[in-house]
């Protein structure tokens, strides 16, 4: 699908839009009134978990750090992140991780057809800081480390494999991942002011074992054309990965990545960008940025965890900002779709839809504590365009 380069030589005006805003190549941009309706309309009053949803969704508790998942006797792992869910027969799974320093790691939570919970286990242990990761193509989760020199874990969401720590995607303060079944890559970003954003290409296809790490290189321009170069020494010693390739295009702080459609996206949150690669012409550019925004009626700021539904809808989760998940639409409308109340102290983690796109699955890291010890997991359920 073709998403259009927001605001690239834009004028910024007053709005008179009905929606969030809309962001548009070659033309005037009507700056958004600050959370302002989107596709599903504006957003109600607080339910009884402090979440604001337009009309029409509900929302529900499905775990709690230092709880036990209700039904199960597994306990909910402290500051829930970056999340996923796997078809499982009629029902699902959804994967969380643990962005703690000791312990780390992944949990896991089933449910049936009817979205019942049917148990819970943990998949990955006794890692570091895990923060956000991906998918596979063959079912299977990557945990990435948001460490220095950290590794990327390929886990098992039933729990059945044990974990393997794949060294050949190397080693780096990984954030996202995002796999890419046509090119057989996957995308990964780096948290760091000056980081790099790379792919790796398995020598064989579903197996991450061995393969060849890249990174972008491209100019200091916000758009333009990009190329792959090897990284020499993907075990990031003596020499980081991010200052091996001179000519590597810098981002600053690469957080959530999400493929589909020849198009991979991930954000930055040093800039509050959201970066669009182009990937069936070697293009990027920017698919979303807060500065070029009026002061003070951004509708999306603290950007950071990003997934996508069947319609093309991309859901932005932020750190910070209002504790919202914004939308941007396939026609450029941005808008929050959820916001937390209550919860400043907190960042809003692991989007992920259900097999059948009805059910949104995040957390709130910290919670009302402001604590890693305070995490939430929901879920909302709703008429999710398809």
């Amino acid at each position: 699908m073709e998403r259009r380069t927001f605001l690239r030589g834009a004028v910024i005006g007053t709005s008179a839009a009905a929606f969030g805003g809309t962001l548009m190549r070659g033309a005037a941009y009507a700056a958004p009134a600050q959370n302002g309706p989107g596709p599903y309309g504006a957003l109600g009053a607080a339910d009884a978990n402090a979440i604001q949803l337009p009309t029409g969704f509900t929302s529900r508790v499905i775990a709690r750090s230092g709880k036990v998942v209700s039904g199960t006797s597994y306990t909910w792992h402290n500051a829930p992140d970056g999340g996923a869910c796997f078809a499982d027969g009629t029902g699902w799974i959804y994967v969380s991780n643990s962005e703690v320093s000791t312990g780390g790691g992944v949990g896991a939570v089933k449910f049936d057809s009817s979205g019942a919970i049917t148990g819970a286990h943990r998949i990955l242990s006794n890692t570091r800081n895990n923060c956000a990761g991906g998918a596979t193509p063959w079912q299977t989760w990557l945990s990435c480390e948001e460490v220095s020199r950290g590794y990327v874990y390929e886990t098992d969401p039933w729990g059945v494999k044990a974990a393997t720590r794949r060294d050949a995607m190397g080693q780096f303060k990984h954030e996202a991942a995002a796999a890419d079944p046509v090119r057989k890559a996957i995308y990964l970003t780096e948290d760091e002011t000056d980081g790099c954003f790379y792919r790796f290409l398995p020598t064989t296809w579903g197996d991450l074992s061995s393969g060849t790490l890249q990174v972008l290189v491209a100019g200091t321009a916000t758009s333009g054309s990009y190329r792959w170069t090897n990284v020499p020494d993907p075990d990031g010693s003596p020499t980081a990965t991010r200052d091996q390739v001179s000519s590597a295009k810098i981002f600053n702080g690469g957080e959530g990545c999400h493929y589909a459609g020849d198009t991979v996206w991930f954000t930055t949150k040093g800039d509050n960008r959201v970066w669009q690669l182009n990937l069936s012409n070697s293009t990027y550019e920017l698919a979303y940025d807060d500065s070029l925004v009026n002061p003070g009626s951004a509708p999306l700021t603290g950007v950071d965890n990003v997934t996508g539904s069947s319609s093309g809808d991309l859901f932005v989760a932020e750190d910070g900002g209002n504790m919202e998940i914004c939308i941007i639409t396939p026609d450029d409308v941005v808008a929050p779709f959820l916001r937390i109340n209550g919860q400043s102290g907190s960042e809003i983690t692991g989007p992920a839809f259900s097999p059948d796109g009805t059910r949104l699955y995040f957390s709130s890291q910290r919670g009302t504590s402001g604590s890693s010890s305070g995490g939430i997991t929901y879920e909302v359920t709703g008429p999710f365009r398809r």
